[in-house]
């Protein structure tokens, strides 16, 4: 028996995956932060010999080199891929012997990226009864096809298609499909099911890629696409160099002297604690990043590159759980770190604060005055339905765009609060008068605000869907 073990990271939508006989493992799109990998091979005494790679990533900094250098495994990546370290190089065709029982099978799947793998795990028999797909093919979608470049989408979306139909006519229907991408990453090019596990038939019976014909497909998929994290464009590069292991340890902790420093050289102070206790009080100056599965996007999205950053949070945990997030999208190291309270942070110094509110009472205060209401969503989202009225800029474009917000009062919404927030505090320290609706943009009809109907198109759906709770799950597969 092979047993598969899943390691999630919902914040980027991404999972990684150990497959054991119990006594050796392999490894498939190892996260940056190893030590939980390296966890799960020590509660079980198995040993890594194989770490293999899919693609060169674009959403994370992998720690499959680190992995591999910590446990003596194989290296296996493209061998078309140019990188800048020592590895396997694997290609189309080249089959891994893991154990006696249990070999993988090379399977060349451009798409996501030009020199995009699959691996195809069998028995001893020679069945195939799994396949790593990467960013390839997803839970009823596919992986976007403009990472490399807009001028590569349609090409790449026309080897995407090809390489779902080649998954699904070189695989028996029972194969269990197991991607990396699509669990509300910004990689899966339109919303993945909301199935936690799939098949090679399930997949032949909806997912587009194998339902539509090549030219439907290409044009929903490219309609589909609306802007991805900034970052990503780090990725490609750091991955390709070849990244080292994180450093977890605790940044040395920062007083009040040092936090004003801080802000006044214009480095970026990273509030973590809920947006509406921050609202309500918080050192002057700095952001509004609650921690959760939405801090590492957002933050990596808007953070300049280069900028340093300290983390203040209620508790050490709390900071630490950041740090974790950071790291896996290049985010180093925090420059410092503060725990305890805004009043601690202060030192005597007058809190900043918002009012937060919901879309009832933005419907009461444009009854009674002019306010101007700020939609932070990214395009699509503004496309499938708007508060008649709303002036449009999407959150990873404000900084940029501040001279563009009008005058006055601003009431600053998205889809269920947490941008927004993040909105209002680059406001409210550029000292404009704004108000953060904490709300889901569906109770805005309701409230009595006049929303522009939805236009669905085949271009409209949205590129994420909600993450999965969890960080493991366990499958066990017979040979």
């Amino acid at each position: 028996m092979i047993e598969i073990l899943q390691v999630d990271t919902p914040s980027l939508g991404d999972r990684s995956y150990l497959a054991t006989d119990g006594t050796v493992a392999l490894v498939v799109d190892a996260q940056r932060d190893i030590d939980r990998v390296l966890a799960l091979a020590g509660e079980r005494g198995v040993r890594i010999t194989h770490v293999l790679e899919t693609h060169v990533h674009n959403d994370y900094l992998t720690g499959g080199l680190a992995l591999a250098r910590e446990t003596g495994a194989a290296y296996c990546v493209g061998g078309a891929d140019r990188v800048a370290f020592d590895r396997v190089p694997v290609a189309d065709g080249d089959v891994l012997e893991i154990t006696p029982s249990a070999r993988v099978r090379v399977l060349a799947t451009p798409g996501h990226t030009f020199t995009h793998l699959a691996y195809v795990l069998t028995g001893e028999s020679g069945a195939p009864f799994a396949v790593f797909t990467g960013g390839s093919l997803l839970f009823g979608a596919t992986g976007r096809t403009d990472l490399l470049g807009a001028a590569h989408a349609a090409e790449l979306a026309r080897a995407q298609h090809a390489s779902a139909a080649r998954l699904a006519a070189t695989l028996p229907d029972e194969v269990a499909v197991l991607p990396t991408h699509g669990f509300g990453s910004f990689c899966a090019a339109t919303a993945t099911a909301s199935v936690d596990s799939s098949t090679i038939g399930q997949e032949k019976a909806r997912n587009p890629a194998l339902t539509l014909s090549v030219d439907r497909f290409v044009a929903e998929l490219l309609a589909g696409l609306d802007a991805y994290p900034a970052y990503y464009t780090r990725m490609g590069p750091g991955n390709a160099a070849g990244p080292s292991a994180p450093d977890l340890s605790r940044p040395g902790q920062a007083g009040p002297e040092e936090l004003r420093r801080r802000l006044a050289a214009g480095e970026w102070l990273v509030d973590l604690r809920s947006r509406r206790v921050f609202a309500a009080g918080h050192l002057a100056g700095s952001l509004g990043f609650e921690m959760g599965d939405s801090l590492a996007p957002q933050l990596g999205w808007l953070l300049p590159e280069g900028t340093p950053v300290t983390l203040l949070g209620e508790t050490a945990g709390q900071v630490a759980a950041a740090q974790r997030e950071l790291v896996r999208i290049g985010i180093d190291r925090p420059a410092a770190i503060a725990t305890g309270q805004p009043e601690d942070w202060a030192a005597g110094d007058q809190l900043a604060s918002f009012p937060a509110a919901d879309f009832a009472a933005l419907a009461a205060a444009r009854r009674e005055r002019p306010v101007t209401v700020l939609d932070v969503r990214r395009n699509l989202e503004w496309v499938a339905g708007h508060v008649d009225g709303a002036v449009h800029i999407p959150l990873h474009e404000l900084r940029g765009r501040l001279a563009e917000v009008p005058g006055g009062e601003l009431w600053v919404h998205c889809h269920s609060g947490y941008r927004a927030t993040v909105a209002a505090s680059l406001l409210e320290a550029a000292h404009r008068d704004v108000t953060a609706i904490d709300d889901d943009f569906g109770h805005a009809a309701g409230a009595g605000l006049p929303v522009v109907p939805e236009r669905v198109t085949a271009g409209t759906r949205l590129a994420a869907a909600q993450s999965p709770g969890g960080v493991l799950r366990t499958s066990t597969v017979p040979l």
